[in-house]
């Protein structure tokens, strides 16, 4: 009971901090590196996202990722942890405009946390492997306060450059001792598989337009075929084909909005050869033409406008 009750008090205040820096906006990137603030106003779609290796912290409201058939909730008393790039299914499941969605992110640095991986005394707790790249945890309060101090700090910019360093290393450390932190230390770990497979992505998201094959794929990441397809589909929850089909989809789906180029642009600067096979494949991955996607996501992103401008 007085663990939820300090927890609802941290995450009021981190609420109304965050309210204030994204009065009349959707998604703010701060000032801090790698900190990013969320608002919506209602409850939304499905919608299909990249994911950044990252911890979300929902304040108000509440949120739903899907990673193939798994499905994580959570609000604030429960956390998401990323630890890969991963192509999600988000969901706003809890939001009005009296009291909106409220959430932050901020993305992990694994050179800061291998480094307190190494200064960590050798009681430090180790769990069972992580089988996955995205999962659920507790909110704990300290936590929580260290995620509000730090974005106090937006409003105290002569102690930001110094002071935001030291806090984020403090929430790294917290979620490395948090009951998810071992599928960090998975990823962060030097020689371990999962180090592996991330590297293998790191790759995949600068040439994903390129031919290759999953041979290929296992050399460069030093594995043999079967190993490194089985930890591959374990860790994002679809093989290295469909992962590289949802990096190409989703660049194109953002050329498409942000640039306002045509279909047939887009399919042939993501690396589709035949417009007609971009087409099936786009409807299949995101359940409408191209066309029909990019008219909705307009409407949605005007929708958004004029419902936080009234606001």
């Amino acid at each position: 009971m007085l663990h939820s009750a300090a927890i609802d008090i941290i995450s009021d205040k981190l609420a109304d901090r965050i309210g204030r820096h994204t009065a009349g906006q959707s998604n703010v990137i701060t000032d801090i590196a790698g900190l990013s603030f969320y608002r919506k106003d209602a409850p939304t779609e499905c919608t299909t996202c990249f994911v950044e290796p990252s911890i979300a912290l929902v304040v108000q409201g509440e949120k739903r990722m899907a990673l193939g058939s798994d499905i994580f909730h959570y609000n604030r008393y429960r956390f998401l942890i990323t630890s890969l790039d991963l192509p999600a299914q988000a969901q706003i499941l809890k939001a009005e405009r009296a009291e909106p969605y409220l959430g932050l992110a901020l993305r992990l640095d694994f050179t800061t946390m291998s480094e307190l991986l190494m200064q960590a005394s050798a009681d430090t707790k180790t769990l069972a492997s992580s089988n996955s790249g995205m999962s659920v945890g507790n909110t704990t309060p300290e936590l929580l306060d260290a995620c509000d101090r730090l974005v106090s700090l937006l409003d105290d910019k002569a102690s930001l450059s110094v002071l935001a360093p030291l806090i984020k290393k403090e929430i790294y450390w917290r979620v490395l001792n948090s009951e998810q932190g071992d599928r960090l230390r998975h990823i962060i770990s030097a020689g371990s598989q999962g180090l592996r497979i991330a590297k293998a992505i790191d790759w995949l998201k600068t040439h994903f337009t390129q031919s290759y094959t999953v041979e290929e794929l296992a050399e460069r990441a030093q594995m043999s075929k079967s190993t490194f397809h089985h930890h591959f589909r374990q860790l994002t929850s679809m093989s290295p084909l469909q992962y590289q089909k949802s990096l190409k989809l989703m660049e194109a789906r953002r050329l498409m909005i942000g640039e306002q180029i045509d279909a047939s642009d887009a399919a042939y600067r993501v690396g589709y050869e035949s417009p007609s096979q971009f087409s099936r494949e786009y409807s299949r991955y995101f359940g409408n033409s191209p066309k029909r996607d990019v008219e909705a996501q307009w409407r949605m992103i005007e929708g958004e406008k004029r419902t936080l401008q009234a606001g």
